[in-house]
């Protein structure tokens, strides 16, 4: 028995929807195994921000309040009862109308799904958006921007404080992008760890937070699959690599520990990034070189943009044995690099968030799918705010099954960076964390650092 079940709290009010709105996942599910908040408080503080943001977001096509709040009540008693549960009442949102079906392993630790976010609509070949209950999704920062997709509704509705953490899959950077244009950490894991029902193997499962410990939650609870205790299964085929002998693959909390060695590229040798993207992307390298999480090596990295591999594999017909040579060349490329340091940095998105008329003619996918094809695990994490009042991304990658190093320079980065908090609902409340503001966070070094090489077109 729990030894706080000895003495048994005094009821406590439910507190106001706004009260809890920017709680992180770890600290609403602390509250509520203390049972200072019970779970059927949390969920229904996230339901009513649903009802009163979503209208103007858009972030769920589906919400599922009555059987939310059945959930939460039954993670209540499962608390009462003794269960140590790790995410004890978090609402989360799930990606798409069948998301639950991945989702076990969250329900399982005390997460309560509120609803589906939303993802793209029929119509487009293009997946950076998506369509809600009320519309289409629009991005927190800035209304007639999108917010990138696939994972679309779960990178709003995070960003705008509707729940802590929602699931998302990445095939081509469908968690990435929407995390980098919505200014939240973005996790795509190794390739083929996580089940996914993609055929082609480029789909890995991810999770949308606003926080690194949120998102290192999230790991905990899926790494341990279904049960709990077990791996959920084996990395791709491809996942032969380990962690570099560089640096450990994870660092107690509080230890003192010398930066991460990293390699930067504005675009992976044949990307047509933005300058300005590009800029402000490394900005964020120089602040974290600054403050001794990361030391830079020069080193060049020319992968073969794996455009035309990925489309052939999820084409029918495609020429498949082309794709083989592209992947086999850019895995050699990677395993060399990863043999010699442990982290690549890059823009998470070669452009900033388009309107909600499409990209045109580039790709936001060109620095992104490259570790589909690959495997790695990779995540994006806030650089701040560009000109345009949006977010910019930063994608780490790492070695396979090295999860748990992004998430630690992640977590990190996160203690010398303002958290990013978009002002999209007129009721924001006092309970937001210090906000950065364009004007605090544009500033961006110009030089030969931040330069991309020019090609053809990406959308």
């Amino acid at each position: 028995m729990r030894p706080e079940a000895e003495v048994e709290p005094a009821p406590a009010r439910a507190p106001e929807p706004d009260a809890l709105r920017w709680l992180s996942a770890e600290d609403t599910a602390a509250a509520v195994r203390a049972r200072t908040i019970s779970a059927v408080d949390a969920v229904a503080a996230a339901l009513t921000r649903i009802a009163r943001v979503d209208p103007g977001l858009s972030a769920f096509a589906e919400v599922w309040a009555e059987e939310a709040l059945g959930r939460a009540a039954e993670v209540d008693a499962r608390v009462a009862a003794g269960e140590w549960l790790p995410l004890a009442g978090v609402p989360v949102g799930v990606k798409g109308r069948h998301g639950l079906r991945a989702a076990g392993a969250l329900v399982a630790a005390g997460c309560v799904p509120v609803g589906a976010t939303s993802v793209p609509g029929p119509g487009t070949p293009w997946q950076t958006w998506g369509l809600g209950a009320h519309g289409r999704t629009v991005n927190p920062w800035r209304a007639d921007r999108t917010p990138g997709g696939s994972s679309a509704g779960s990178a709003a509705a995070v960003a705008a404080g509707l729940v802590p953490l929602a699931t998302g899959s990445d095939g081509a950077g469908s968690v990435r992008i929407p995390a980098a244009w919505c200014g939240v950490l973005g996790l795509k894991t190794t390739t083929g760890r996580l089940p996914s029902a993609d055929r082609t193997g480029l789909t890995a499962a991810g999770v949308l937070t606003r926080s690194a410990s949120d998102a290192a939650a999230y790991w905990r609870v899926v790494a341990a699959g279904p049960d709990g205790r077990t791996p959920a299964g084996p990395p791709s085929s491809s996942a032969q690599q380990r962690p570099s002998p560089q640096h450990p693959p994870s660092v107690p909390p509080g230890a003192s520990v010398p930066p991460v060695p990293a390699v930067w590229s504005a675009d992976l040798g044949f990307a047509d990034t933005d300058p300005g993207i590009a800029a402000r992307a490394f900005a964020e390298v120089r602040r974290l070189a600054a403050a001794g999480i990361v030391r830079l090596v020069e080193r060049e990295v020319a992968l073969t943009d794996p455009g035309p591999a990925w489309l052939a594999l999820r084409t029918p017909g495609g020429d498949v044995s082309r794709a083989r040579t592209v992947r086999t060349a850019n895995d050699r490329r990677l395993a060399e690099l990863f043999g010699e340091v442990p982290l690549l940095l890059t823009p998470a998105t070669p452009n900033p968030p388009h309107g909600h008329e499409g990209p045109g003619e580039r790709y936001s996918t060109a620095l992104t799918w490259a570790f589909n094809l690959s495997g790695h695990p990779a995540a994006s994490v806030p650089a701040g705010i560009g000109p345009d009042g949006c977010p910019a991304g930063l994608q780490l990658v790492a070695a396979h099954d090295c999860e748990p190093l992004l998430l630690d320079v992640a977590r990190r980065a996160e203690r010398h960076r303002p958290a990013l908090v978009p002002v999209f609902d007129s009721g924001r409340d006092e309970a937001a964390p210090p906000a950065a503001t364009a004007s605090t966070m544009d500033s961006t070094p110009a030089g030969p650092e931040t330069s991309s090489r020019r090609g053809r077109p990406h959308r």
